[in-house]
């Protein structure tokens, strides 16, 4: 499952976790890497310096922000980091699973080239642009032209819609999104049953 910031994945994910699903928050791993102690800290310190550790030994991540929108190659070496640790333990806890599919919750999946090689189906939770803008400027308290320098990190939504299996409408209303989230379980566990039985 993937979607642009502020989208409603998040929103999507508890109702999967609703319905008895695994649902692996890829950006959940990040920040735990990251935080005070966390396993990349030490490979970030070496990479970056140690202006990218704040006082409590974790990421600097508004630092980390500044410098990665200023300068793209700071991102991709920030990604070189995390992601493989991110793809090891998103994999160990799959494994781990005991519900009949796992929602692995990429933000960056399109923009990241894993979507074919890791997952069945895209879900992809969409919704229009400035509805997103809104949402993040309400949720985060960043400036309009903060959220739009993070969108124009992110794969476009057209970008994200083409590689969608399966789309979730969460431009309206809270309660439009149960029913879709509903219609798309069953199917799953039905594509799960159809593989088990192969």
């Amino acid at each position: 499952m993937t979607g642009g910031i502020g989208s409603g994945k998040s929103s999507v994910a508890q109702l999967f976790v609703a319905e008895g699903v695994t649902v692996i928050d890829a950006d959940a791993f990040a920040h735990d890497l990251t935080g005070p102690g966390g396993a990349a800290m030490a490979a970030i310190r070496a990479a970056f310096g140690d202006e990218m550790v704040d006082v409590n030994g974790a990421l600097d991540r508004a630092r980390m922000r500044s410098a990665a929108f200023a300068d793209a190659s700071v991102r991709k070496r920030l990604e070189a980091i995390l992601h493989p640790m991110i793809g090891a333990a998103t994999e160990q806890r799959a494994a781990a699973a005991t519900s009949p599919y796992v929602v692995l919750m990429i933000p960056l999946l399109v923009e990241s080239g894993a979507a074919p090689r890791r997952c069945d189906r895209v879900l992809v939770v969409d919704c229009p642009e400035e509805e997103q803008i809104r949402r993040v400027m309400a949720r985060s308290k960043l400036k309009q032209e903060e959220v739009e320098a993070i969108m124009a990190t992110q794969a476009s939504r057209t970008a994200r819609l083409a590689q969608a299996d399966d789309v979730i409408d969460n431009g309206g209303a809270p309660s439009q999104l149960p029913p879709q989230v509903d219609a798309l379980h069953r199917r799953y566990l039905s594509l799960a049953a159809q593989a088990r039985n192969a």
